[in-house]
C-alpha cells in the first residue's frame, strides 16, 4: 500500500452531448435533476474506477457561483454573507451517492471524498474586487465553515477525510488588500469546524509564494504545490518550516495545462492537434507517463520524504477534450505511484 494518498482537485470534462449551457440551467432552475445526477455520479465513479484514493465530486459549477448563488440569496442567509447552515449544501454530494453506496456495497466501507470549497477571499474579490471590508471577508468565511461542516455531518455513504480551501489569489492577485493577519483569520475561521473533527484541511494555491499564510493558521496542515507543470514551485517551499508547523504537502506530480501540452505535440508534427483529434491521445501516452509521473514523485520526495501526504494532477481537469483522455492521465498517474513504491 502506497504512504501517498491519491486525489484529484475536482473539475472533470462533461460527456460527449452535454453542453455547458445545458449543464448551468440545471443547475440554476433545477430541471432535469434525475439527469443532472447521472452525468455527476458518472464522472465520480470514472475517477473511482482510475484509481483515486480520495476523489472530489466533479465539479462542473462555476467555482464561485456554486456558493455565491447560495450565500446571495437572502432566504438562504442569517446576515448578508453568512448563510444559514441548513441553506450551506453542496448538491454534487447528494449526486455522488448512488456510487457511494455502490463501493460502500463492495468494499464494506465508505468511500473517502475530498470536499473543495472556494475561499472567503476569492469569493470577497469575485464580489468586491480590491476593496478592504474586514468584516465582509469574515462573514464569507463563516459561511464557507457551514458548507464544510454540514458536507461532513450529512455525508451519507461518504466519508469526508479531507477538504480543500480553494484560494488561487492568493500570492497571485494584485487586487488583495487584506494583510497577512486577516487572511490567517479568515481562514481560520473557515476551517474551524473541519480542523474540530480532525480532518485534514487543505489549501490550493497556484502559488506556493505565501504558503507560510497557510502554516501560521495551524489548521491547514496540507499545503497544494502545482509543480508539475512548475517544478521549480518546490523550490520556494522550506522544508525546515513544514516541520516546525507539522505541516505537509499536496504534490503535483501530473500536469493539467493541456494547452501547453497539445502545443508540444503541434510542434512536433508540425500540425493543429485541436483540428486533428487523432494525435491527442499522446498526451498520455507519450507525454505526462506513468514513468515520467513517477520521477516527479520521486524528485520530490527525495525532498520532502514524509511531509508529502497527498499527490496527484496540479490542477482540474475541467478543460481537457474527453472524459477518455482525463481517465487515462489518472490511471497514469495511479500507476506512476505505483512504480515509484512511494
Amino acid at each position: 500500500m502506497s504512504n501517498v494518498i491519491f486525489d484529484d482537485i475536482g473539475s472533470y470534462p462533461l460527456p460527449q452531448g452535454i453542453a455547458k449551457e445545458w449543464i448551468q440551467k440545471a443547475f440554476s432552475d433545477h430541471s432535469e435533476r434525475e439527469k443532472l445526477f447521472h452525468v455527476i455520479n458518472a464522472a465520480f465513479q470514472q475517477k473511482v474506477d482510475a484509481g483515486v484514493d480520495v476523489p472530489t465530486y466533479p465539479q462542473y459549477q462555476d467555482m464561485n457561483e456554486q456558493f455565491l448563488s447560495i450565500i446571495r440569496n437572502p432566504e438562504n442567509t442569517e446576515e448578508p454573507f453568512k448563510v444559514k447552515e441548513k441553506a450551506a449544501r453542496i448538491l454534487e454530494l447528494e449526486a455522488i451517492q448512488p456510487a457511494a453506496q455502490m463501493y460502500m456495497q463492495s468494499r464494506g466501507e465508505k468511500q473517502n471524498t475530498r470536499v473543495c470549497v472556494t475561499g472567503p477571499l476569492e469569493m470577497y474579490l469575485k464580489e468586491f474586487g480590491g476593496t478592504e471590508y474586514t468584516d465582509i471577508l469574515y462573514l464569507l468565511a463563516e459561511s464557507v465553515d457551514r458548507f464544510l461542516k454540514n458536507s461532513i455531518e450529512n455525508s451519507g455513504h461518504l466519508n469526508i477525510s479531507v477538504v480543500s480551501i480553494d484560494e488561487p489569489s492568493i500570492g497571485i492577485n494584485p487586487q488583495v488588500m487584506f494583510s497577512d493577519d486577516e487572511l490567517i483569520q479568515a481562514l481560520k475561521i473557515a476551517t474551524k469546524s473541519t480542523h474540530r473533527k480532525g480532518i485534514d484541511v487543505q489549501v490550493h494555491l497556484h502559488s506556493p509564494l505565501h504558503y507560510r499564510l497557510a502554516c501560521a493558521t495551524s489548521q491547514i496542515n496540507v499545503i497544494g504545490v502545482e509543480s508539475a507543470g512548475h517544478p521549480s514551485y518546490l523550490d520556494l517551499i522550506d522544508k525546515k518550516m513544514l516541520d516546525e508547523s507539522d505541516s505537509f504537502l499536496r504534490v503535483g506530480i501530473a500536469r493539467t495545462d493541456i494547452s501547453n501540452l497539445v502545443s508540444v505535440i503541434n510542434d512536433k508534427y508540425g500540425t493543429n492537434v485541436w483540428k486533428d483529434a487523432s494525435r491527442l491521445q499522446e498526451v498520455v501516452t507519450e507525454l505526462e507517463t506513468p514513468d515520467v509521473i513517477s520521477k516527479r514523485l520521486e524528485k520530490a520526495h527525495s525532498i520532502f520524504g514524509e511531509r508529502i501526504k497527498y499527490v496527484g494532477p496540479d490542477c482540474g481537469l475541467g478543460s481537457w477534450p474527453s472524459q477518455q483522455i482525463a481517465s487515462q492521465l489518472l490511471q497514469n498517474v495511479a500507476a506512476g505511484i505505483k512504480i515509484s513504491g512511494i
